[in-house]
């Protein structure tokens, strides 16, 4: 990136709002280029509002991310087949960790491993450390958890279906599913997705485009605006958007 730097891209961008964004998709696509790389882990803490500089309220999520650090390095010139990173976060009690786990860590008791997709030209090496200073203000990231588990749900509450009728000698079905055919077109059979009563939450959920507004280096704290699904203390991945 010797011909496309940092200081290069903030000029275009400048000189775009200055004249009617000419060069402006020319400089955010190679911003995009450099914002390739940033990744981190943290766990969820919990929701609050800041202000910023013009006196706007925003609600933000409190996430303790980082550091994480490098433990495998996979490139697709080798029998890996493709570029990523392992990354260690937290730390846990060595006796909870198996001996194949402990030689993968390489001597660290990490509570968390997650693999991340690189460049192919990235500069990773086992056992660098990275920490917020990777991600700025205002920089869009895309962030994944596990939802909360809400145990078995029926119908209504799962996926709001509106129940059965509240008169005419209907006593017990104002939460019913209601008929579930199964008859001709599916065969005498209940069809494959259908809808009825069962687990509900526990997923992995994906936001794309969230913003961060504020980063805590002396607390390990970034705030990003929004929800974020999961309980107090649920593993998050923040990386930032292609």
């Amino acid at each position: 990136m010797g011909l496309f730097s940092c200081k290069k891209i903030e000029f275009l961008l400048i000189y775009s709002n200055r004249h009617n964004g000419v060069f402006l998709w020319f400089a955010e696509a190679f911003r995009t280029i450099l914002n390739t790389m940033k990744f981190i882990l943290g766990t969820k803490q919990n929701m609050t509002q800041i202000f910023d500089d013009k006196g706007i309220v925003h609600p933000v999520t409190v996430i303790k991310a980082g550091p994480v650090t490098v433990a495998q390095v996979k490139k697709s010139a080798t029998s890996d087949g493709y570029d990523a990173v392992q990354v260690g976060f937290g730390e846990r009690a060595e006796k909870n960790i198996n001996k194949p786990m402990k030689g993968h860590m390489k001597g660290g008791n990490y509570a968390h491993m997650k693999e991340f997709r690189v460049e192919k030209d990235a500069t990773f090496a086992e056992g660098d450390k990275i920490d917020l200073s990777v991600f700025a203000i205002g920089d869009k990231v895309t962030i994944s958890s596990i939802s909360k588990g809400k145990g078995f749900q029926g119908p209504v509450k799962r996926y709001g279906f509106k129940g059965g009728p509240r008169s005419h000698g209907q006593k017990h079905s104002e939460r019913e599913p209601g008929s579930i055919g199964g008859a001709g077109r599916d065969g005498g059979r209940v069809a494959k997705g259908k809808r009825m009563a069962g687990r509900m939450g526990s997923d992995r959920i994906t936001l794309k485009g969230m913003t961060i507004v504020s980063i805590k280096p002396e607390t390990g704290e970034i705030f990003v605006r929004g929800a974020v699904p999961g309980r107090r203390g649920t593993l998050i991945e923040v990386k930032s958007e292609k």
